[in-house]
């Protein structure tokens, strides 16, 4: 063990300094979110901070070092894209995907050769060739243009939450893409050496490209799929299943690189397998061909964080920004040329699959990102044309460089524009109680007036005329229109504590939709008309209320639990139980058990930030902590207004 320790002590101290860059980041990169910029960005900028061009924090050495961890973090990001094909959802969008892709695919790989040869005389790589040469090349470099980072598009859609038609667009564009990009590479790649070296273009490697994607297949789709199955199938605790899964996406990297030696020592030529589309593949057999979906997309919702600050932290470290003083001008020609080709891309692909205006008009911004495929191709280039390889490389890679600034803060915008975030508003109210009832049924009335004896201020909304319901005495009615943004805002709805939602679901729907993306409502609650529609709102972290089988939970809580159904209900006599916000500033910072509460009161629960924790004496109270209390209701009163004081 000490022999091991010391012959890798190099490796050992990169990861563990690094690790501790990581944590930082993971925190640095939260203040890029309150100037609207996407995590990613953050922690890209915190990884370039600590690289070997500025701080040296993360020297060069350390680079090689921890590769592994970026292999590990791609094939998790793979496992992540794979997750997300779900066929059931993404069938209506089909067509999109499918013209999309022939958009962003063909249509800008054309675009940008041809860009890219006339402007060859401004381009260092391109400008002393001849013409056929310089077409080569062109369609090289049009080649890596094309590619994109799926990484980047699953981290800022699980920031956002995101969901929707626009999203899973996205989505299936992008895994589809980067299968296909490596095909349209490869044959530019032999074309271009055909034009350079005047050799005859090689239909045998052409043919042993397409055995390599199809071993890659059916490694991914029958054994690598098989083998994450029964990983998620094992009963096993989640962290044990997580490192398994974490070890299989490796695996395939040490697989490539073994079949890679073993091919050139034997075969004298490298037969080379595609750990990401293998990893994709077997991800898509989980989802799609199991009933442990579920599961599965959850544990990669844990371990998503680290590994995405990792990975990201490590991409930024590993950016030739030395590069970008000298060849500024020439990147950013390029890097217009890419945007123009991508706009054209959008448009034409978008036209065909018949999308809306406003999805052509953004469709180009969730492909600007670029990371470990770009630069995996770049490289390769670079390898095999010493000539003028390292000028190609420079260049590319100030791209590269420019698309990960801009790329991210573009995609999150375009879904904002879409509305397809579900990220919760930040709450402006001040826990003075108070709720808007939608619909004026005798259901509101009552709930309206049970809540006002329990100290409550209620108001209802409705969208009938004025003059044809009856108005409750004490409560005051609004008569709306519609039920718009600017008419939320009238009633106020952005104070408010809680929103209840009794009208249709679509309805219901708007309304939550704008209580938690504009108001950040703390408490929203629906009456669910229809069970197929308990997704829209579970999404948005709505509490339902299914009339068709309350009565069934109720009734069965009370078989189960009598006392404690009787208790929520407010059935015990001078019982009470009682959802308390921290907003006294004297409170901030102490423990429960130093609250001195009345003998009667028992807490429950504290709820911080979104987060149920689980409370005990020394959990410390913070500013707009939730405290959930049971006690007899003048204890509960005296609380209250010790906590809000």
């Amino acid at each position: 063990m000490i022999e091991f320790l010391a012959a890798n002590k190099g490796v050992i101290s990169s990861v563990f300094g690094f690790l501790i860059i990581a944590i930082s980041s993971n925190q640095i990169a939260r203040l890029f979110q309150k100037i609207n910029l996407p995590l990613i960005t953050g922690m890209i900028f915190v990884g370039i901070v600590s690289g070997p061009y500025l701080l040296g924090l993360i020297p060069e050495q350390a680079k090689r070092d921890l590769h592994f961890i970026n292999e590990i973090a791609l094939a998790f990001i793979a496992f992540a894209a794979g997750s997300e094909l779900y066929i059931r959802e993404l069938r209506s969008r089909f067509r999109s995907i499918k013209w999309n892709t022939f958009g962003q695919l063909i249509v800008t790989f054309v675009f940008g050769s041809l860009t890219l040869f006339l402007l060859s005389d401004y381009i260092p790589f391109l400008g002393d060739k001849d013409a056929p040469i310089r077409a080569g090349i062109s369609m090289l470099t049009a080649a890596i243009f094309v590619a994109r980072s799926p990484a980047s598009a699953i981290a800022v859609i699980n920031e956002l939450r995101a969901k929707g038609p626009f999203v899973q667009t996205v989505l299936g564009v992008t895994v589809v893409k980067d299968f296909l990009v490596i095909i349209l590479f490869s044959i530019c790649f032999s074309f271009t050496q055909t034009l350079i070296q005047g050799v005859a273009f090689n239909l045998v490697s052409l043919g042993i490209l397409i055995g390599e994607l199809a071993f890659s297949f059916v490694l991914g789709y029958f054994v690598v799929g098989t083998l994450l199955l029964g990983v998620i199938a094992l009963r096993a605790q989640r962290w044990v299943k997580t490192l398994l899964v974490l070890a299989l996406g490796y695996a395939t990297y040490l697989l490539r690189s073994f079949l890679h030696d073993l091919s050139v020592d034997h075969l004298h030529h490298a037969f080379t397998i595609e750990p990401l589309l293998i990893c994709i593949l077997a991800s898509f057999i989980v989802t799609n061909r199991s009933r442990h979906r579920v599961e599965f997309v959850e544990l990669l919702e844990n371990i998503s964080v680290p590994v995405y600050v990792c990975f990201f932290t490590l991409t930024g470290a590993t950016l030739a920004i030395d590069a970008i003083p000298v060849v500024y001008p020439v990147a950013l020609l390029l890097f217009f040329v890419r945007m123009i080709t991508m706009m054209i891309g959008s448009y034409v692909g978008g036209s065909l699959a018949r999308d809306s205006m406003k999805f052509q008009h953004l469709g180009w911004m969730p492909y600007v990102t670029q990371a470990g495929v770009a630069l995996g191709l770049t490289t390769l280039v670079a390898a095999e044309f010493p000539d003028w390889g390292n000028q190609f490389s420079t260049v590319i890679v100030s791209v590269i460089v420019i698309n990960q600034f801009i790329g991210p803060p573009l995609f999150k915008w375009s879904i904002f524009q879409v509305g397809e975030d579900n990220i919760r508003a930040q709450s402006d109210t001040d826990g003075s109680r108070r709720a808007l009832i939608f619909g004026h049924e005798s259901q509101s009335i009552a709930l309206a007036n049970q809540l006002i004896q329990n100290g409550w201020t209620c108001e209802i909304a409705t969208l009938k005329e004025s003059g044809t319901v009856d108005e409750p005495q004490g409560i005051p009615v609004h008569y709306i229109n519609d039920l718009s943004l600017e008419t939320m805002q009238s009633l106020n709805a952005d104070r408010m504590e809680s929103i209840i939602c009794l009208l249709l679901d679509n309805q219901n729907l708007e309304i939550s939709e704008k209580a938690y993306h504009h108001f950040g409502t703390p408490d929203i609650i629906v009456r669910l008309n229809y069970r197929y529609n308990s997704q829209k709102f579970l999404d948005l972290g709505v509490k339902i209320v299914e009339p068709s089988t309350a009565i069934v939970h109720l009734l069965d809580q009370f078989v189960r639990s009598p006392q404690t159904a009787s208790l929520l209900l407010g059935m015990e006599k001078g019982q009470d139980s009682r959802d308390i916000r921290v907003s006294n500033r004297n409170l901030h910072g102490l423990s429960l058990r130093d609250l001195r509460l009345p003998s009667g009161v028992i807490v429950l629960s504290v709820r911080r930030e979104g987060q149920t924790l689980i409370s005990h004496g020394y959990t410390r109270l913070r500013m707009n902590d939730v405290v959930t209390m049971v006690g007899a209701v003048q204890d509960l009163d005296e609380v209250q207004l010790r906590f809000g004081g």
